[in-house]
Order: C-alpha cells, then structure tokens, then sequence
C-alpha cells in the first residue's frame, strides 16, 4: 500500500518503494555507496545480506541441497537453477526461433546467432568473436595459456572440453555418452545429441 501511495518515492528516477529501508538500499543504485565490505577479499556490497551470501564462497557453506541428487550448493537461487535439470523447466524462450533454455545468460548467448554482431576483438589479431568467452579460449591459441592441468599427469590444456577428453582417453576417468542406437560415444551430452539429430533422423543438414 506504500508503494500505491506514493510514500517512498525515489527523487532520481521516480520509483515508489514500501519502506524507508528498502528507499534507502535503491538510493545506493543512484550514488554508488557500498557500505557493506568483504573481510577476505575487499570486495564491496551495497546490502548485508548480498555480503552474507558472498562470504559463503570463503567459507564453503552450502546450506541448500538437492533433494534428488544431494548437490549442495550456497545460494538458494543456485539450488532453484538446478533444479531446472531434473524437471526439464526451460523458462527462457528465443523470441526468434522460440528454442527455450533453462538459464537466461544461454538464452543471451543463443540470441547472438541470429545477429552478426560480433563486439569481441583480438588483440593479437583480426578476429572477430560472438562472445567473449569464444574470444578468451582464442587468445589462449596466441599466448599459448594451457591453465586447465590434468590431476594424474602433467598435461595441460587450453580448455575444459580438452581435460574433459583427455581424463575419458588417458585416464577412464569422467562419464560417457552412448548412443543406444549405435553404441557411438561421445564426450559430451551436447555431441550425442547432435549425432542423434544429424545420424538417426536423418536430419543431416538441420
């Protein structure tokens, strides 16, 4: 109701909050102030409860667990995220092509696709990149940064997806993909289900 009254009213940008705390919290959005500071790392919030949340990375407490799987994890938003893998929720629909995605920084990602927009440029070269995570795996091509290193040898490599490969090659380590049709397997789940569309569909050129 102090929100339909117009009580707390934000001078900058007009928004009506229901208390005076919560006018004082959206005020910090305006002027930047971060009274609340991280004793490990200095890193700066603008509520208490963002720095309580925060200090669960220090000290490994995960309060929320999955009751399908055990996962645990430090943030309850963390968990509901999760959660998406076991029920198959993909709340996040393409407005273009209407693919949906259980996280919005995929549906994000996905959305470059249908653009040419590529903002990403490499400082070593001409390249252009969609992402910036695409660009920071292609500079390690022209630094030669290999910062994902293999826990049974001395191996290293440049992405995730290659230590993944490698543990599953050298090391039998990990989990792989079988095709039920073909016995064909796979890395990773994605590959699988490429296969599956391009090989067993029939569907080669989707």
């Amino acid at each position: 109701m102090n929100i339909h009254r117009g009580k707390y009213k934000c001078t900058e940008c007009g928004r009506y909050c229901s208390s005076s705390r919560h006018l004082a919290t959206h005020r910090r959005s305006h002027s930047g102030e971060k009274p609340f500071e991280c004793t490990v790392c200095s890193k700066r919030f603008t509520q208490a409860q963002h720095l309580v949340r925060h200090s669960r990375i220090h000290s490994g407490e995960k309060l929320y667990k999955c009751h399908v799987c055990d996962k645990a994890f430090s943030q309850f938003g963390h968990l509901n995220t999760h959660m998406r893998v076991h029920t198959g929720e993909k709340p996040y629909k393409c407005p273009l092509c209407y693919k949906c995605f259980s996280r919005s920084h995929r549906l994000r990602r996905h959305k470059l696709v249908h653009s040419n927009e590529r903002p990403y440029h490499c400082p070593y070269c001409e390249k252009l990149f969609k992402t910036n995570v695409e660009l920071k795996l292609h500079v390690r091509i022209h630094t030669d940064a290999k910062p994902y290193k293999c826990r049974h040898c001395s191996d290293c490599f440049r992405s995730i997806y290659g230590l993944k490969a490698h543990l599953l090659k050298s090391h039998n380590e990990g989990t792989w993909f079988t095709c039920d049709t073909c016995q064909h397997k796979f890395i990773t789940r994605h590959e699988l289900k490429r296969h599956l569309l391009r090989v067993h569909t029939g569907n080669n050129k989707p």
